[in-house]
């Protein structure tokens, strides 16, 4: 028997497409100008 394709992880996961790793890259930028925008009104 071979293994499944996807074996999820979740610590993995988080790492990958979490709110705290999507914060220090690039998109942080993109995250706080919404989040101002979303004040404003």
């Amino acid at each position: 028997m071979s293994k499944r394709t996807y074996q999820p992880k979740i610590r993995r996961r988080m790492r990958v497409h979490g709110f705290r790793s999507r914060m220090s890259s690039a998109t942080a930028v993109l995250f706080s100008r919404r989040r101002q925008k979303a004040a404003t009104n």
